[in-house]
């Protein structure tokens, strides 16, 4: 077993070296490594302290959540049979471990003998606030059950842990498995040459000629926007709004598995004395009650609704006059936009897009996060999983404080979408500092030929926004794992950085020192600037009601929803009839694809995307108080928002950097959702 990579901690991960026979030997070691130091520690007889009982816990566990993650990880950027084979048979065994030590009464006694013991009255924040988080979670995983009750809910949890994986796997099947090869240039007319670019490179990849495109973002939504040819946009839609459902292989169908998460995620939280699944997800969270957040997002709608209307009518009435498209339809909804676009503000995405060569980004980024918290980033070096894969670290006055992996490119096997995740928390364990190590992964354009790749102004955010999640979990300066960094802090919080971060990338001097010509050379032209910041609200109207709709649904889904026999279809018309203004065809399939809710952790969650942006346009306002982006208030970010972690609840931090609690008028503001008149 030393030859095992995945037994490795002294370092960072060897990916290059892990294959799919290590998982289970390694989960094997780790499972009974970790049983046994649960067994020694809950014999104990003696008074429970931090260093004979908490921290050789946290040791055991971290490390089977260690290799675990790297596991996760791989299976969701380099997806193979024999990897997702390995994955999903160690599901079950991974989740009946979490949902036991939940259950265990002895070491939840041990916990509660802790918290009241003479030590922990001298213990600092993070300590009592995860002795806090633990206690809770204990009650929050069945420990209190009676002993069939305590068996369902671990058999739930494993089912549940099962359901999600297979999801997610039928969407990255269905995205991988559509293809289509066409021969004909003039089909392709609209659509940009850098595009046409990749689709030939990915025919010839295969060995075909012509144009090969596919669901993959980079590939699927140039053609959405750009293509004139309607008939190509209508079929590349259907295919792409039906995924993983009843219209493709009964076997990669994910309305069995919604049907069956939903009436499981019910039971789950009346076991536990809850009324529904949204009143469980929120307990932990800022909000208060699935009450509050559905009048949260129904006063955002109700301000929203009529501009997103505007919105709609102009766009009609620009597609009818202007493109000869009577009756707009879904899939003519980017490609109206971008017309439109170019035709009120006389600039196009493509245009911009020039400007954004990678390199040239990278460094702007990490130029503009050196400006705010006087960092530097540099390139390193560390094993990886793909050949496109970079690595950094964070150093400020000689110290390391945390490292990254960058995975920016869309590829097969590849999970679409983009996301920060952990390979590793900030710890100090006697003497020595573990410092964070995070996962930065999008799916943007790959290089095509001898050029860089381009990067669209809006993945430019994207990658703002996954940066502003890496330096939440890389800037703690806690040293106690189960609160430092992203670790403890509350979901409708955690949005709070990313979305905060992504204001910078519409300042006029960040974007003048992230910015070159791909072909010239040139900074970002001061004219096309003032056309993007004027077009900065372009139908943010359309775009605020897209994602109430997205968040109503999933609390309604999550609380007052039949399980058994309800129609989430119908319920989702419901809900776009009450604050929507698009209306897709009936065919539409999106919560087959919707892993936020189905397969990651926004399950009665969605909504803190919408509840954190009124906390980070809040917190950006701050900024725009004193200038743009300056060193002082940076600092007060870090040390009050960035630093704290999980260590105390999100308001207070909140709190102690604006000095008040949130306001929404910032994010109507930056949204460009104020009346005129005001």
């Amino acid at each position: 077993m030393s030859q095992n990579p995945l037994l490795d901690f002294s370092g960072l991960p060897r990916f290059e070296e892990i294959r799919p026979e290590h998982i289970g030997p390694a989960i094997d070691v780790l499972l009974e490594e970790a049983r046994a130091t649960v067994a020694r520690l809950t014999a104990e007889t003696g008074e429970p302290s931090w260093d004979n009982f908490v921290s050789p816990l946290t040791d055991a566990t971290e490390r089977l959540s260690r290799a675990w993650g790297v596991v996760g990880h791989l299976n969701a950027v380099v997806n193979t049979p024999e990897l997702r084979d390995a994955y999903n048979a160690n599901i079950p065994r991974i989740s009946e471990f979490w949902t036991e030590m939940g259950q265990n009464l002895n070491l939840f006694a041990r916990f509660k003998a802790l918290a009241a013991s003479a030590e922990h009255a001298s213990y600092g924040a993070a300590r009592k606030k995860i002795i806090e988080n633990d206690l809770r979670d204990f009650r929050l995983s069945g420990a209190e059950l009676e002993a069939a009750a305590k068996e369902r809910f671990a058999a739930i949890q494993t089912r549940l842990a099962e359901l999600s994986a297979k999801f997610e796997q039928n969407v990255l099947d269905a995205t991988d498995d559509f293809s289509l090869i066409i021969h004909d240039k003039a089909e392709l007319a609209g659509v940009p040459e850098d595009s046409l670019e990749m689709f030939a490179a990915a025919a010839e990849g295969d060995g075909k000629t012509g144009y090969k495109i596919t669901l993959q973002f980079p590939f699927y939504f140039p053609v959405m926007q750009y293509a004139d040819n309607r008939g190509l946009r209508e079929k590349l839609y259907q295919a792409y709004v039906q995924r993983a459902s009843e219209f493709g292989p009964a076997e990669r169908d994910n309305g069995p598995i919604i049907r069956e998460k939903l009436k499981l995620a019910r039971e789950e939280s009346q076991l536990l004395g809850f009324a529904n699944f949204a009143e469980l997800s929120l307990f932990t969270k800022m909000a208060e009650s699935p009450e509050q957040v559905i009048a949260f997002l129904r006063d955002l709608a109700a301000k929203a609704k009529p501009f997103a209307a505007k919105d709609r009518e102009e766009l009609e009435a620009f597609a009818k006059t202007e493109l000869g498209i009577a009756e707009l339809q879904a899939w003519d909804l980017a490609y109206a936009a971008e017309k439109l676009r170019v035709a009120r503000y006389a600039f196009s995405e493509q245009e911009v897009k020039q400007y954004f060569p990678e390199g040239k980004v990278i460094r702007g980024l990490f130029g503009v996060v050196g400006k705010l918290f006087g960092v530097e980033v540099r390139e390193s070096r560390a094993p990886v999983w793909h050949a496109d894969v970079r690595f950094y670290d964070i150093v400020k006055d000689g110290e390391l404080l945390g490292s990254f992996y960058f995975d920016l490119y869309a590829r097969d096997g590849k999970r679409s979408g983009a996301w920060m995740d952990d390979a590793r928390g900030r710890r100090k364990n006697g003497g020595a500092l573990q410092t964070p190590v995070a996962y930065l992964t999008c799916n943007f354009t790959r290089p095509v030929g001898d050029k860089p790749a381009l990067f669209t102004h809006d993945e430019v955010i994207t990658l703002f926004h996954e940066f502003g999640h890496g330096l939440h979990h890389m800037l703690t300066r806690v040293d106690e794992l189960g609160v430092s960094g992203i670790n403890g802090v509350e979901w409708d919080a955690v949005e709070l950085p990313s979305q905060f971060l992504e204001n910078f990338a519409w300042e006029w001097d960040v974007l003048q020192g992230m910015t070159a010509h791909v072909d010239s050379g040139e900074a970002l032209l001061r004219a096309l600037y003032d056309k993007m910041l004027a077009a900065k609200n372009f139908q943010s109207g359309m775009a605020t009601v897209r994602q109430l709709e997205f968040a109503l649904f999933d609390l309604m889904l999550y609380s007052s929803f039949d399980a058994d026999n309800g129609d989430w279809l119908a319920l989702l018309d419901e809900v776009r009839r009450e604050v929507a203004v698009n209306f897709p065809p009936a065919y539409n399939r999106f919560p087959n694809s919707f892993g936020h809710i189905f397969a990651g952790g926004y399950a009665a969650g969605y909504y803190s995307y919408k509840w954190a942006e009124v906390l980070s346009a809040d917190a950006y306002a701050a900024f725009e108080e004193v200038g743009g982006a300056n060193p002082e208030t940076g600092k007060r970010f870090w040390n009050e928002i960035l630093a704290v972690g999980g260590s105390r609840p999100a308001l207070e931090s909140f709190r102690a950097f604006r000095g008040r609690d949130p306001q929404i008028d910032a994010l109507l503001r930056h949204s460009g959702m104020v009346a005129a008149s005001a």
